[in-house]
């Protein structure tokens, strides 16, 4: 699916911001009087902390170093708010529009008004099947699911284990191409056998750890691995865990490269997370959206198959990073999480013996 890697700068720093609802709108044009705005569409605030904490700040620095006019807001989990987000955007004469759906109905119908107002759309994150987006800038998806299963894999070993998937929300294409490259890499694991697999609707924490209950129920306790989508989902399956003494004996994976996330790894009772340095997707998305801003034609270095709308769409697709205990201080030094925050308390001198200084 890739066709190379894009080189980007690297993560640097940033602090968390105060989650607003309301969206920052920098004016009509650009400090360089460029006609025309960028429009931003983000999610939500549940399915990971990150939107708020990095994609926005990131996403804003890069917009005025460029001195272009831009709007970013959060559908804050309503696919109506997201439609009404996209109208205002529009009708304020955004000229770019990136999108990051909360399912792809919802989604794709935006991009097909946009498309009628000669508005180019670009998909975040997450490909809009059935969609009309002119480009796609992602992590390799399907690559994430690898390290995912590569993961649990390590912390197994080869032994006999049966394994325990808890996939990601069923609306989000994103966790489809996640379970499907986690499977690729298991499935051919002749000593591991899957006992159970189920999507966590809406990437709902809560409803993780219900169903994880009930998959620890029904299988007696006799589950040895959870491939677990990300830190959150991981996290419901650790304290149903934790909760029949099985806290760090039973390797669990994640994804985001959450605090949360990377003090279970320091605990012990998660075995691995994946990391997306938010940096470099959002440094891509805002090139590519700057570019088409001003007329000139965007660099892609892939293809995506939107498999219900029957096309390729061009693609900026980044690699992801395993993390384990042994490389956790890369999160830190890359500035992707904060060393005062995951380090405070107990953890000081975890992140000590993992070599965060």
């Amino acid at each position: 699916m890739r066709k190379g890697i894009l080189s980007l700068t690297a993560v640097s720093a940033a602090a968390a911001l105060t989650l607003a609802a309301c969206g920052d709108d920098s004016g009509d044009a650009g400090s360089g009087g460029q006609k025309g705005k960028i429009g931003v569409i983000l999610p939500d605030t549940k399915s990971s902390v990150r939107y708020e904490s990095f994609d926005r700040p990131f996403l804003e620095q890069s917009f005025k170093a460029a001195g272009v006019a831009y709007d970013i807001q959060n559908a804050e989990g309503s696919t109506q708010r997201f439609q009404t987000i996209a109208d205002q955007m529009l009708t304020s004469g955004v000229t770019v529009l990136i999108v990051d759906g909360l399912d792809s109905n919802s989604a794709a119908a935006v991009q097909r008004k946009a498309k009628e107002q000669g508005v180019q759309t670009i998909d975040y994150d997450r490909l809009t099947l059935g969609g009309v987006a002119d480009y796609y800038v992602s992590f390799d998806n399907v690559k994430v699911g690898e390290e995912l299963g590569k993961g649990l894999q390590k912390c197994l070993g080869d032994k006999k284990a049966n394994i325990a998937y808890l996939n990601g929300a069923p609306t989000d294409n994103n966790a489809t191409l996640f379970a499907q490259g986690a499977h690729s890499v298991l499935d051919k694991v002749t000593s591991y056998k899957k006992v159970a697999e189920q999507a966590v609707p809406e990437w709902d924490n809560q409803k993780a750890a219900t169903i994880f209950e009930q998959m620890y129920t029904q299988q007696k306790g006799q589950i040895d691995g959870v491939l677990a989508a990300n830190d959150g989902v991981g996290n419901s399956a650790v304290s149903i865990l934790k909760k029949n003494g099985q806290g760090g004996k039973v390797p669990v994976t994640g994804q985001d490269a959450t605090v949360q996330g990377l003090q279970n790894i320091l605990d012990g009772t998660q075995c691995m997370t994946v990391y997306k340095p938010v940096k470099q997707e959002t440094d891509a998305v805002a090139k590519l959206a700057v570019n088409l801003l001003k007329g000139q034609k965007g660099e892609t270095n892939g293809t995506v198959k939107d498999t219900q709308g029957k096309r390729d769409v061009p693609s900026v697709l980044l690699n992801p990073i395993g993390v384990f205990k042994d490389n956790i201080k890369q999160v830190t030094d890359d500035g992707f999480v904060k060393k005062d925050e995951l380090c405070k308390g107990a953890y000081a001198a975890k992140c000590k013996a993992a070599g965060i200084q």
